[in-house]
């Protein structure tokens, strides 16, 4: 599972971007708020991010097989260079998943 934090305005733009992953066949967005060490420096914090000590941002999770998560972030890495600084991820190891 690659897991993604993304400003709440990407979330649009990387959606269209995902969609043209041959390897993603799915990811799911949730609303999600949060801070970061970095947050200070953050030169797109706004006002009420600074005030309320915390931003809006978007979790993106990404199912995906063990062989395709390094070519799918190296991608997004790729598609998103512009924006790099404004996103983080992490991959989890998901014993099973299907459909009930």
């Amino acid at each position: 599972m690659l897991n993604l934090i993304i400003r709440a305005n990407m979330q649009y733009d990387l959606a269209d971007r995902l969609r043209t992953v041959e390897k993603v066949s799915g990811f799911t967005f949730t609303p999600v708020q949060g801070r970061g060490s970095h947050a200070e420096a953050d030169p797109l914090q706004s006002d009420r991010d600074r005030v309320a000590g915390y931003a809006p941002r978007i979790k993106v999770e990404i199912l995906l097989p063990d062989n395709e998560v390094q070519s799918v972030l190296d991608r997004l890495r790729d598609t998103l260079a512009h924006d790099r600084s404004h996103g983080s991820y992490w991959i989890i190891q998901v014993e099973d998943s299907g459909r009930l």
